[in-house]
Formats: C-alpha cells, structure tokens, sequence
C-alpha cells in the first residue's frame, strides 16, 4: 500500500476516533473521512481491528521517534537529561493532540480484550520501564532502579491519563513540569558528589 494512502487511513481512522469514539466508527466512516472505498481498508487491513493496530503502531512508532530526537539532541549524556527526554517524549504534541489522545484511550480500552492490541501494549510499557530503568541504573542500585522506574513510568501515565480525561484535554506542559519535578525528588538522594 501507498505510504501516502496508509498515511491518510490511519489519519482518518483518528478523526473518526476523536468525533464518535471507537464503538461508533465503522468502516464506512473511515473511508468516507478518507475519500476511499470501504473495500480497500478491508482489503490492506482485515478491517477496523486491523486499522486500529496499524494506527496504533504509528502512534507508538511517533513516541518512538520523540523521545529518541530528544536523546539524540541532548547535550550531556547524564542520566537526568535522559530520563528528561524519555518524560518529554512522552508529552510531545504527537502523543497529546485530541485525536492522537482519544486514539491512545480507545486503545488502552481495547487492549484488554484483544490480544493483538494487549500485545502492543505489553511492548510499549516495557519500552518505557526498560528505558527507564536502565538509566536508573546508572547510579542507583538495581532493585531502587526497578522501583524507581516503575514509580515514575506510573507517574507519566497517570498525568497522561487525568489529562487526557479532563474536559480541556492534556495540558503537556503542567505535565511535564509535575513529571520533572518528581524526577528531581528520585535523584535528590543520588546526585553524583561533584569535584571541588
């Protein structure tokens, strides 16, 4: 398939998403938001289940990439300024527009039900404890680490998910900061003695 195409179909699928939630978009909705027959998603995708785990998986590949720009662009490679790119990442517009974000909370919903959307999920939180935590591990011991990471990874989706589900959407920023500031909590008591 036409990368432009896919592009456009799973554009669609996240608009028809953010107007009538996922128990309401059809097939048929997508096509008509996409100027395309109802028979070619079936076609590509298998249908709805299979264009929501391709929308999905750009979704992800969009964190991805996020946060990867912003460790490339960093100008140390402390474990702070990492552990700050992998927040930022996860608040960057890509993951927090109004479709973007009702995609995400469509998925979740349905990632407990369907095993090929579970999966991606089980993927994306250990992409996130894993990242995490080895940068935890660069200066604490392992087990303050693990529950380091986990604390924090609870902390990004828990303000993601408040957010997502107020009235006004996410306010990424306010996250962030809530977010940093949690992060300097963690590391207060590990911050490397510097030389005099």
């Amino acid at each position: 398939m036409e990368p432009i195409r896919r592009q456009q179909l799973i554009h669609a699928t996240m608009m028809s998403i953010d107007e009538v939630g996922l128990a309401d978009t059809t097939v048929i909705r997508i096509a008509r938001h996409a100027g395309v027959s109802a028979g070619i998603i079936s076609h590509y995708f298998g249908g709805k289940d299979g264009l929501l785990e391709a929308t999905m998986r750009q979704i992800l590949s969009d964190l991805g990439e996020a946060v990867a720009a912003r460790r490339r662009a960093l100008p140390d490679s402390s474990p702070h300024a990492h552990i700050g790119a992998i927040i930022d990442g996860n608040f960057d517009h890509s993951q927090v527009s109004g479709p973007v974000a009702k995609t995400w909370l469509a998925f979740w919903a349905s990632s407990m039900h369907k095993p090929q959307l579970q999966r991606l999920q089980q993927v994306n939180g250990r992409r996130l404890y894993s990242n995490l935590c080895s940068q935890f591990r660069r200066f604490m011991p392992r087990e303050q680490a693990r529950n380091a990471a986990r604390g924090l990874a609870a902390m990004i989706d828990g303000l993601w998910l408040r957010g997502a589900l107020t009235a006004e959407g996410l306010d990424a920023e306010h996250a962030r900061c809530l977010a940093h500031t949690h992060l300097k909590q963690l590391l207060a008591d590990h911050e490397p003695a510097t030389a005099s």
